[in-house]
């Protein structure tokens, strides 16, 4: 798309995508079954223009400004002012603990720091301190502070001595800025995320504009978005996939993004109905937890409802065998399609591994789930199944642009993944040796064991470190037999590992492969 090839930068491209639909619906805010903001793109761009005038002079060209929020609209606000500052975005995970995220925000030497109460508060109730020369600004301050003794043992006094958010906006009431917008090059770094990605210590990846650009120029082609189109948040937005999906993208084309502060699964649906969800990104547990809750209701019907609609299932899938037919598998699964809002097209899934049997449990029922494969190092996805056709056994095919080998294989053609490709990091951040280790010639060292079949198909195994060698010299991947066995109903849990063990007769330098399996409360373990 030409559109993407003449932008040169992240900040510049939010700035034209708001501009363009001044009047549309950018963000909801939903807590529980209450809607409390919806923001229009007129009026995001106006708060973007008014948190950067506040602090352009903390945030100046290439210095970096963290955020650690929880899903809401202020998240995109603060990495859009701090873009048009031509600033560095540093996005923090707030389910990390506060000394976990004291270390990431200290090796990252970011400016300033954009925080919500309840993560600040933790902070507090832990005696963490914040970085020297750091300009921190909370968020959703209660006008009431709380007692001493909610912060029993802690060693700081429950006062506030930083910025509060609401005081930035009431010193400008003007929409233009005091300051001048910085628009950075393709090659300058836009994003430090850190990623433990490729195994051990957490790192700083830096992701540079032109990064971004080319993977929102190939996702906005795969998976076209519409204005209309309501995109739900789900996955934390210092997550790659929803910067991405939900942020930078639906901000391209006048569609809005509709956060839920409670991860709840009846929240969560009532939400999806009540705004019409068309597009959401999730980790495999949650697509899990909606197969079982659907799978749940059809076992309460009568047992020829369960044949028909089965053979229904079967039908469908037989139908939309080459691509998905939205209109028709909804009049087959009317009910359950209205469940989920009526408007949902389609399901990102990431992160870890998809079990194939719920993305065609799903496909089945007319709602298509799109298996990707990436990692933070390069950006957002590497391969995605584009599902025309649709398959759920791999993790798709290479996107536009990224070229993908599979190093030293077997026999099998099983061997490491190396890729290559425009949105690959520039390294880590203060890091050039872990850098040199994983970027060879232009390539990623991924760490992850793959076969690529005959039409190109990307499928995975798991990870170089998991790999388990028996003593016959078989190769045997943990995760390929978690997922067989974690299909059968009876198991909660389980856990495969290889190990030495004490025992008359054993020799202590060979391993032997275990499984250690919790079943699900009130089964028999004889029943596994």
């Amino acid at each position: 798309m030409t559109y993407f090839k003449k932008l040169a930068c992240v900040g510049e491209l939010l700035e034209e995508g708001l501009k363009r639909y001044p009047q549309n619906i950018a963000f909801i805010e939903v807590n529980r079954d209450k809607e409390t903001a919806r923001l229009t793109y007129e009026y995001f761009r106006s708060q973007a223009l008014k948190l950067a005038n506040q602090i352009h002079l903390d945030v100046t060209p290439g210095s970096h400004g963290a955020i650690l929020m929880s899903n809401q609209s202020r998240w995109p606000l603060c990495a859009t002012a701090i873009f048009w500052c031509g600033g560095i975005v540093v996005p923090l995970d707030y389910k990390l603990t506060p000394k976990e995220q004291r270390a990431l925000l200290a090796h990252s030497e970011s400016k300033i720091l954009f925080i919500e109460w309840p993560i600040y508060e933790r902070w507090i109730k832990e005696g963490i301190d914040f970085p020297s020369n750091l300009r921190v600004i909370v968020s959703e301050v209660p006008s009431v502070f709380p007692t001493a003794k909610r912060f029993e043992g802690s060693t700081r006094a429950p006062v506030i001595d930083h910025d509060r958010w609401e005081q930035l906006f009431e010193t400008n009431d003007s929409n233009e800025p005091m300051f001048k917008k910085v628009n950075r090059s393709r090659e300058d770094i836009a994003c430090i995320v850190y990623s433990s990605g490729t195994g051990g210590t957490p790192k700083g990846c830096m992701l540079t504009h032109g990064n971004y650009l080319a993977q929102a120029e190939v996702l906005a082609k795969m998976f076209p978005i519409k204005p209309n189109d309501r995109y739900f948040s789900v996955l934390p937005t210092n997550h790659a996939i929803d910067f991405m999906c939900g942020f930078l993208l639906p901000l391209q084309f006048g569609s809005a993004v509709v956060h839920q502060r409670t991860l709840r699964p009846e929240f969560l649906a009532a939400t999806m109905k009540t705004y019409g969800i068309s597009h959401m990104a999730l980790v495999p547990l949650l697509l899990k937890a909606f197969e079982n809750k659907i799978r749940g209701e059809i076992d309460q019907k009568s047992k020829l409802v369960q044949k028909i609609l089965y053979a229904l299932m079967k039908f469908n899938r037989l139908i939309t065998y080459r691509k998905p037919w939205y209109a028709f598998s909804k009049i087959l699964f009317r009910p359950i399609h209205s469940a989920f809002g009526g408007r949902l097209r389609l399901m990102f899934a990431g992160g870890a591994f998809v079990d194939a049997r719920t993305a065609e449990f799903f496909y089945a029922l007319g709602l298509p789930v799109a298996i990707g494969y990436g990692l933070t190092e390069s950006g957002t996805v590497l391969t995605v199944n584009n599902i025309h056709p649709f398959r759920a056994d791999t993790v798709g095919q290479p996107i536009e642009g990224v070229a993908l080998e599979i190093k030293n294989p077997d026999r099998a053609g099983i061997g490491e993944v190396w890729v290559k490709g425009p949105t690959l990091m520039k390294g880590y951040f203060k890091e050039p040796e872990l850098t040199q280790e994983v970027l060879l010639g232009g390539w990623l060292k991924t760490g992850d064991i793959g076969q690529v079949d005959s039409t190109g198909h990307l499928k995975l195994f798991g990870r170089s470190k998991n790999m388990i060698v028996t003593e016959g010299g078989k190769n045997i991947y943990p995760e390929d037999v978690e997922a067989l066995f974690g299909s059968i109903d009876q198991v909660e849990e389980l856990c495969v590992f290889s190990t030495s063990f004490v025992w008359p007769g054993t020799d202590l330098k060979k391993e032997k492969l275990f499984m250690v399996v919790r079943s699900k409360s009130g089964e028999q373990d004889k029943n596994l």
